[in-house]
C-alpha cells in the first residue's frame, strides 16, 4: 500500500517542478527538451495511472475478502444465535424440569413425614396390643395352670370317693331305685301297686307278691 500510494507523489513533484519554471525559462527550452520532458511527464502519468488501477484492484480484491468474511461471520453468527437459543429454551426447560422435580421432591418429603408419623401411630398401637395381648396371654396360662390344679384335685377326690365308696355300692344302687321308683309315682308317696322293688340281694318282688313265689305256692 505504502509503495503503491508512492508513485502519485512523484508525479506530483514533478508537476510541481514544471509548474515552478517560469515562461521565460520554457521558451528558451528547445523543442526536443520539450517534446522529452511532456513524454516523461505523460509516461509518468501512465505509470500513476496503471499503479491506481492496481490499487483499486488491490482494494476491490481486498474489499470483495472482506465482504465474505462478512458473509460468513454473518453465517457463524446466525447458527450462534440458533446454538444460543437452543441452549436457551433447554435452560428454560431444565429450569422448569428443575421447579418441577422440587416441587415433586417437597411433596414426597410431605408425603414421607406424613407416612412416618402414621406408621409411628400405628406401631405404637400395635405395640400398645401386643403388651395387652401378652398380659392376657399371661392371665390365660395362669388360669390354664388354676385350672389344671382344679381339675387334678377333682381327680384325686373322685378317687378317693371311687376307693372309699367301693363297700356300699350296693346300698347305693338300691337307694337309687328307690328314689326312681319314688319319683315315678304320681303323688310321689309309695310305690304303686304292680312295682318291683330291689331287696338288695338281685333279686325283685313286687309289693303284692308274686305268684310264683314259695310263699304263695304254700298258700
Amino acid at each position: 500500500m505504502e509503495k503503491s500510494a508512492q508513485p502519485p507523489r512523484s508525479a506530483d513533484s514533478a508537476a510541481e517542478e514544471l509548474s515552478k519554471i517560469s515562461d521565460e525559462e520554457l521558451l528558451k527550452w528547445s523543442k526536443e527538451e520539450l517534446v522529452r520532458r511532456l513524454r516523461r511527464a505523460e509516461a509518468e502519468k501512465r505509470g500513476v495511472i496503471v499503479e491506481h488501477g492496481n490499487l483499486m484492484r488491490e482494494v476491490n480484491r481486498r474489499l470483495q475478502q472482506h465482504l465474505n468474511e462478512i458473509r460468513s461471520l454473518k453465517d457463524v453468527n446466525q447458527k450462534l444465535q440458533e446454538d444460543n437459543q437452543e441452549l436457551r429454551d433447554l435452560c428454560c426447560f431444565l429450569d422448569d424440569d428443575r421447579q418441577k422435580g422440587k416441587r415433586v421432591s417437597r411433596e414426597w418429603q410431605r408425603l414421607g413425614r406424613y407416612s412416618a408419623s402414621l406408621m409411628r401411630k400405628e406401631v405404637a398401637i400395635y405395640l400398645q396390643k401386643l403388651k395387652e395381648l401378652e398380659q392376657r396371654q399371661a392371665e390365660v396360662v395362669r388360669e390354664n395352670l388354676e385350672l389344671k390344679e382344679v381339675c387334678l384335685m377333682l381327680e384325686e377326690e373322685r378317687v378317693t370317693a371311687a376307693g372309699a365308696g367301693g363297700g356300699g355300692g350296693g346300698h347305693g344302687r338300691r337307694s337309687s331305685v328307690d328314689s326312681q321308683s319314688s319319683s315315678s309315682q304320681p303323688g310321689g308317696g309309695g310305690p304303686a301297686p304292680g312295682l318291683l322293688r330291689d331287696v338288695g340281694d338281685g333279686s325283685s318282688t313286687s309289693s303284692a307278691g308274686s305268684t310264683d313265689s314259695p310263699d304263695n305256692l304254700k298258700a
